[in-house]
């Protein structure tokens, strides 16, 4: 096993000095990872995305469009093959056609290459033409971020911890009391094992609905081509020890361990090797909603979700030898479209103070970092409602249900301690305020020749993210 685990580290090794001095020496390539949690809006986001960097109209924030050197931008086929690829053309149909709607979410990894050719700008710009830049965008989800604490949790460890973190939770209690009638010393049963997976996954997915982001294995959540197999045919048992032989517990723990070797730890090598800008969505707005759990519950996860990376500079030696690191991340508060501007800098602040811890850590590893509000998809316009006599900004959009309304969410405090002091102190509601939400359809879209869908933001992403480098 060591032998081989050897073998393999230098074969990526090889490979990845392949790829660093072609890339230092050729066409530049931009990795940029996009994750996220559930209903953060990762696959609208690279949708509009690539969309505006086609058709740069609406991107003023890209310095490099903004000064004229962008010459052109298309789609190429995607480096690895044996990776899906990002389904762009059918998501566009679905948010710009003549009955918009929100395109599937996020179920696996898949990829998409665009390419640039630009001018460098300084010095540089009067001694060489235009050169290829390429962007390849890697969509993965960020539930399957979270299974990376398990790799230094043995099966006894992680049952007693997930045991003890839902053992209040309404959700929870039906696969609590199958747990509590398991004997997990007795002989293994497969039946047995299948129920009490079941009702574990179960568990999972009323939990992630209910506003809880703590929500692993993610695999429970999003099986794909797993479903149904032994490797996700576990869940946590009241044990101590390694448990006697053919026993349920020791049969949990080998599958247990399977799931951390033949899922976990792939999906990290094949995926992660070679990611050098990243960018994190967070539905903020859904989780202030769901009340203070949810906000502290979302906290805690952007900081297991950054220890996924290997944050830090990329010299281009570093690169050849160690592999790259991710150098800049993005935390992005989605649907700002929700709000009136007025509230952006407020939910901006918001976002910079539950990712506070996550930021920090990756900042004194040498990232850098930034924090914002966007809209990848504006679905909304705003305007001004009065109310017993005080006006409300609002905003305006259609519903799932075709019908138009209006909308004032309430407002956000300045200061975000407002927020994060009753979370972190375990208040079950928020005194005073009540904070709401509607889901918005896409509306209906008439662009411009050269324009692509309307955004708020996207362009200053776009500029943190990969603006250095075009």
């Amino acid at each position: 096993m060591a032998i081989s685990s050897l073998a393999d580290s230098l074969v990526r090794g090889f490979e990845t000095v392949g790829d660093s001095v072609s890339e230092a020496l050729f066409e530049p390539v931009i990795r940029l990872g996009v994750t996220g949690l559930a209903r953060s809006g990762k696959t609208v986001f690279i949708t509009s995305l690539v969309a505006n960097l086609l058709d740069r109209g609406r991107m003023p924030g890209l310095v490099a469009q903004q000064e004229g050197r962008i010459n052109a931008a298309y789609l190429q086929p995607q480096p690895d093959d044996t990776v899906p690829r990002f389904d762009y053309e059918n998501h566009l149909a679905a948010l710009t056609g003549p009955k918009p709607h929100w395109p599937d979410s996020t179920r696996a990894v898949s990829e998409l290459r665009l390419s640039f050719k630009a001018r460098p700008a300084g010095l540089l710009s009067g001694l060489q033409g235009p050169r290829k830049v390429h962007l390849d965008i890697v969509d993965y989800p960020g539930e399957w971020l979270l299974d990376l604490a398990l790799l230094d949790k043995s099966y006894a460890t992680w049952s007693s911890e997930t045991l003890d973190r839902i053992a209040n939770r309404a959700e929870a209690a039906g696969y609590l009391a199958q747990a509590k009638a398991a004997v997990p010393e007795a002989e293994h049963d497969e039946p047995q094992a299948q129920a009490l997976s079941k009702a574990f996954s179960d568990y999972l997915n009323t939990a992630r609905d209910a506003g809880y982001y703590d929500c692993t294995p993610g695999r429970f959540l999003l099986p794909g081509d797993l479903a149904g197999s032994p490797v996700l045919t576990f869940a946590p048992l009241p044990v101590e020890g390694s448990g006697a032989r053919r026993s349920l517990h020791r049969e949990m723990a080998r599958r247990f361990e399977a799931y951390k070797s033949q899922v976990v730890k792939p999906f990290f090598r094949d995926h992660f090797s070679r990611i050098d800008r990243q960018v994190v969505l967070v539905d903020a707005l859904g989780a202030i909603h769901k009340g203070p759990q949810a906000v502290e519950d979302m906290r805690r996860a952007m900081g297991d979700i950054l220890s996924a990376f290997r944050p830090g500079r990329n010299a281009w030696l570093s690169q050849l030898l160690l592999g790259k690191r991710v150098e800049r991340i993005l935390f992005a508060a989605t649907k700002a479209d929700h709000l009136h501007h007025h509230q952006h800098a407020r939910l901006t602040h918001i976002m910079e103070a539950l990712t506070r811890d996550a930021r920090d850590r990756a900042s004194f590893a040498g990232a850098e970092t930034a924090a914002l509000s966007l809209a990848s998809l504006r679905a909304t316009t705003e305007e001004i409602r009065t109310h017993d006599g005080v006006d409300l900004p609002c905003v305006r959009g259609t519903l799932l249900d075709g019908k138009q309304a209006a909308f004032y969410p309430g407002e956000l405090p300045e200061d975000p301690a407002h927020l994060l002091g009753p979370a972190r102190n375990g208040a079950e509601s928020w005194l005073g305020e009540d904070y709401g939400f509607m889901a918005f359809a896409p509306a209906q879209l008439t662009l411009r020749p050269g324009d692509g869908p309307p955004h708020i933001r996207l362009d200053r992403a776009a500029q943190f993210l990969i603006g250095d480098r075009l």
